[in-house]
């Protein structure tokens, strides 16, 4: 099916909710569904934030609706909040995993002593994704529609294959513990969808990857980014799309009706283009004998929950 990132389907009707919306790659999926007439969530842990980023979708996009949640990803007790009070919503049918920490220290450590990227990149999320499954069947049937559930990696996955045996190792390094992170949220996701297809659900999980976003293409919003202040120096600008192109694979799999649970989205020309779908990475998609299993049985270990679909 051929794609027009600024022709989106009707979104009237339908909620969708986005962690890490108050800037960068979640912000402008959030606007680019308020855009064809969803009822955003925008999920962030500043509630000043927040404010700014719901204030510049509606300049945007006269008449938006828009809602706020603060979550700290940091925290599970945050997250355990947030799907409280997301799961009062009358609706959910899509939700797009964005958020993580962008900083690495040596030794940072979430609130729940996790490493901060694996924490605030892959736990943090599957407890939350893992709570609001019931909100999102529940929407499906009702609406005869699958809800979507879209998981943030990135192209460096398949660049640098890891092999995960403990999903808590500590890998050296921003790229190392980023890329770490990543794919093991690339193999929960995959085991996701599986899970869901054996139980007959309604839900959908699928895996994508913004490509390269740079903030020298990145459109100024006020109160969200100013690219007189916060352009950074990065040597794949000339090849690289702004943060705006980054959401379309995010945005594509939340609302074309054509993309399968299971998919991999991503730009078309790997770091930027259109949202296509691709084959997924082998290492992930297909990991060895039981390691899905393992990974899953981990991750539960570490949100203190079961994730029942």
């Amino acid at each position: 099916m051929s794609w027009n990132p600024a022709a989106l389907p009707d979104q009237r009707g339908r909620t969708h909710v986005v962690t890490g919306s108050s800037a960068g790659i979640g912000y402008f999926a959030a606007e680019q569904l308020a855009g064809a007439g969803a009822h955003v969530v925008l999920a962030s842990r500043s509630a000043a934030k927040l404010d700014a980023a719901r204030a510049a979708i509606r300049a945007h996009v006269p008449g938006a609706e828009v809602s706020t949640v603060v979550v700290d990803l940091a925290s599970l007790a945050s997250v355990r909040r947030a799907a409280s009070e997301l799961s009062a919503f009358d609706r959910i049918d899509g939700m797009f995993l964005n958020g993580g920490a962008m900083q690495w220290s040596a030794g940072a450590t979430t609130q729940d002593a996790l490493p901060m990227m694996l924490g605030t990149h892959t736990v943090a999320n599957v407890a939350l994704s893992g709570a609001l499954l019931p909100s999102l069947a529940r929407t499906a049937r009702e609406t005869g529609i699958p809800s979507r559930v879209v998981h943030a990696s990135t192209g460096f996955v398949r660049r640098f294959p890891v092999e995960i045996e403990d999903v808590s190792a500590t890998p050296r390094g921003f790229l190392r513990s980023y890329t770490h992170a990543k794919t093991v949220t690339e193999i929960y996701a995959f085991e996701l969808d599986r899970r869901l297809r054996a139980a007959g659900s309604p839900v959908h999980s699928i895996v994508t990857h913004p490509g390269v976003g740079v903030d020298a293409k990145t459109p100024a919003r006020d109160g969200v980014y100013d690219p007189r202040t916060q352009r950074r120096r990065n040597p794949f600008t000339p090849w690289a799309q702004g943060k705006d192109a980054a959401a379309w694979s995010a945005v594509r799999a939340l609302t074309d009706p054509t993309v399968p649970g299971g998919a991999y989205i991503g730009p078309e020309g790997g770091r930027r283009g259109e949202p296509v779908r691709s084959t997924p990475n082998e290492h992930t998609a297909h990991p060895a004998s039981g390691r899905a299993a393992r990974t899953w049985e981990q991750l539960e270990a570490l949100t203190g929950m079961p994730v029942s679909v």
